[in-house]
């Protein structure tokens, strides 16, 4: 007969994953895992593997709710111009006003696993790329609109969005000045006139 598990998988993904993202995978211990999901060792293996392998599913599940969640952002202001300001000065608003700053889970990844990891580089890289197909449709509304230059390369602009936006967020791990990252987020959006 089989047991029922008696827990909730997808509450102990997210409490992993937060974890995860607070600490990164070296410093995650299963011991943070378990008292944080509130499972035992076993059950763990059991509904989710070994502890790369939960990685790999938080990793997933983040990519998955952060690229629909940019996507969302972008698509609920008309203005191509405001919506994009708006998502970078967003994103450093919230970087700068929460404890501790975790930064992005995805872009953590990149910078601790991915040059030691064939399976998270390409895990991390699928996500840069899809982040810039979602800059990508919203440059090329703008342009279909008339507000953005219809000459522009939208797939070079949305590529360089994406390179700023991991610029930033890694930047804003260390605090620095408020003034420093609102003067580059400035500069960046210069590139949409």
């Amino acid at each position: 007969m089989v047991r029922l598990r008696e827990f909730d998988e997808h509450k102990a993904l997210d409490a992993a994953m937060l974890v995860f993202w607070e600490k990164g995978y070296e410093a995650t211990s299963l011991s943070d895992l378990t008292s944080t999901m509130g499972i035992q060792r076993p059950s763990i293996y059991a509904a989710f593997g070994n502890k790369k392998e939960l990685f790999e599913a938080a990793l997933r599940k983040y990519i998955q709710s952060h690229a629909s969640s940019i996507r969302a952002q972008l698509q609920k202001n008309p203005s191509v111009k405001a919506a994009i300001r708006s998502y970078f000065e967003n994103l450093v608003a919230q970087e700068y006003e929460e404890a501790p700053n975790r930064g992005c889970f995805c872009i953590n990844t990149m910078v601790e696993l991915s040059p030691h990891d064939a399976k998270f580089e390409i895990l991390t890289r699928e996500h840069q790329m899809y982040l810039s197909v979602i800059f990508q449709e919203t440059i090329e509304r703008g342009q279909q609109s008339g507000e953005l230059d219809p000459a522009a390369n939208a797939t070079a602009l949305a590529q360089t969005l994406v390179v700023s936006l991991i610029g930033l967020t890694v930047l804003m791990k260390s605090r620095p000045n408020r003034s420093f990252i609102d003067n580059s987020v400035e500069s960046i959006l210069t590139l949409l006139h």
